[in-house]
């Protein structure tokens, strides 16, 4: 098993990926066959496999996002944070705060298009840590 963890500063809600960081991280692990866990420790921010050919695709995701779960509701009464609070543990619970894909002939083994982003749901800009674990055979 290899361990590693990334810090990702976002600049506020997007997404960011981290495909790259992955790829360097699955690389030194010196493993050729063999899954790669992703694991983000929040509850305000997720992960996404997406497409990451056309920008696109994450203003529409921020856009889906911002209509099915609008900030400041008056349906939520946890606003601790701020108007975007219950809103981002929403998002989050409507997503994934982890992902596992398959390393074959020591990388990921993504589709032409796949990219895998974290997702940050907040306004503000945060610090967001994701653990890695590569299991599998060298």
């Amino acid at each position: 098993m290899h361990k590693a963890s990334l810090q990702v500063e976002t600049s506020g809600r997007g997404l960011y990926e981290i495909t790259g960081d992955l790829e360097r991280i699955v690389a030194e692990s010196k493993i050729d066959d063999g899954i790669c866990v992703v694991f983000l420790r929040h509850t305000s921010a997720s992960l996404l496999i997406q497409e990451n050919a056309d920008p696109s695709v994450q203003q529409d995701f921020l856009a889906f996002f911002a209509r099915l779960v609008p900030d400041g509701d008056s349906l939520f009464t946890h606003r601790a944070e701020g108007p975007d609070d219950m809103a981002a543990h929403l998002r989050c619970a409507l997503t994934h705060t982890s992902e596992v894909v398959p390393v074959g002939d020591g990388a990921l083994c993504l589709g032409t298009w796949q990219g895998l982003y974290l997702f940050e749901h907040r306004i503000q800009p945060h610090r967001r840590r994701v653990e890695i674990r590569v299991f599998g055979e060298s």
